[in-house]
């Protein structure tokens, strides 16, 4: 398959930043190197990655099922990030790494192709792009040759602003999606780390328009083959989305006001364990009534005030919202998922399924 590299190796004397594609360097514009918005746009045009983008939108999207039925996998929320080793022999491995759900948000997977180790994650805001990059790469380990990278998520979200300033009239871009890829590929190109980009299906390359005439993604999922590292459009549901589903989501949200998570992703499956490891989170007390007050709203309103894209939701997030409100209605005090600040932790049980220990 065609791919394109990113990063680069540090050259003994400072000189300018350059982006590979198919193994043609593009100028930076400065000595900096060049910005996300320009790095995106090289991409955008590189016909291999184009046609590779075609290939995973024709993919017939694989449902993933749970229970001893189904591949055992590894499955991660937004702002959640997971690592896997599945050359580990004394456990069965998880088969599958995967994630769902993203309409701004974009899916990132890194695989070092000599062990194998792979770690996915669902980025959700700019702010954590270059922390989440630093743990997602702790574990997989120093190599001199590229690491498999692929940007599946996000689309074509931004409309068009006209702002009046000093200067005149001038218009801008709103949206989500555009800023989130521009800094990812742009801490990919000055990592130290060399890439491999084997998938970029983003943006407009990741865009449909529904009948109502509203932008939404084409592929909003997909997991990875651990052991091969091949990749395929996925979706799951409310019983393969696990462990822990619901306290799970409510820690996303608790982590924008928690300062020991600022810039970084959620940490989740301990590869080395064996285990899915939901570090604690707290909510305050009034969080029930919000809870409560949201959940008097009408189901249009639900999508127009909790989304950032609301005609993009796949058709179960107004009852997933509602689910959250439930537990926090009915848990208002945190110490009842999180006793005495600990982690909650799942094993894998023999019957196939996560089993919560403590």
């Amino acid at each position: 398959a065609t791919s394109a590299s990113l990063g680069h190796t540090p050259p003994p004397t400072p000189t300018a930043i350059m982006l590979l594609v198919d193994g043609e360097p593009v100028p930076c514009s400065s000595p900096e190197g060049s910005s996300g918005r320009e790095l995106v746009a090289a991409l955008m045009g590189n016909p291999g990655l184009r046609a590779a983008s075609e290939r995973l939108r024709a993919a017939p999207e694989r449902t993933v099922p749970s229970g001893p039925e189904g591949p055992r996998h590894v499955y991660v929320f937004q702002r959640e990030y997971a690592t896997v080793d599945p050359a580990r022999v004394e456990v069965r491995c998880a088969q599958l790494v995967g994630t769902d759900e993203m309409t701004t948000c974009v899916g990132v997977a890194i695989r070092n192709n000599k062990t194998g180790m792979t770690s996915i994650s669902h980025m959700d805001f700019p702010k954590i792009v270059e922390g989440g990059f630093k743990q997602m790469l702790e574990l997989l380990g120093d190599d001199d040759e590229p690491f498999d990278v692929h940007l599946i998520g996000g689309f074509d979200d931004a409309s068009t602003k006209v702002v009046y300033s000093a200067g005149g009239k001038h218009s801008i871009q709103e949206g989500y999606s555009h800023p989130l890829c521009f800094k990812i590929v742009e801490v990919l190109h000055k990592s130290q780390q060399r890439f491999h980009l084997r998938s970029f299906c983003v943006l407009g390359i990741n865009t449909m328009t529904d009948s109502y005439g509203n932008a939404r993604p084409i592929v909003g999922g997909f997991v990875m083959q651990t052991s091969s590292g091949v990749v395929t459009p996925a979706s799951f549901d409310i019983t393969s989305r696990c462990p822990d589903e619901i306290v799970r989501r409510i820690r996303v949200s608790v982590s924008s006001y928690d300062p020991n998570w600022r810039g970084k992703l959620l940490e989740t499956y301990n590869t080395h364990a064996d285990i899915f490891q939901i570090a604690p989170a707290c909510w305050m007390p009034d969080w029930a009534e919000m809870a409560s007050s949201h959940n008097q709203l009408s189901d249009s309103e639900v999508l127009l005030q909790c989304s950032t894209s609301p005609a993009a939701e796949p058709p179960h997030f107004v009852e997933t919202e509602r689910r959250i409100w439930k537990y926090l209605i009915e848990n208002p005090d945190w110490e009842d998922a999180f006793p005495k600040y600990k982690p909650r932790v799942f094993h894998w049980t023999n019957d196939g399924r996560w089993s919560r220990h403590s």
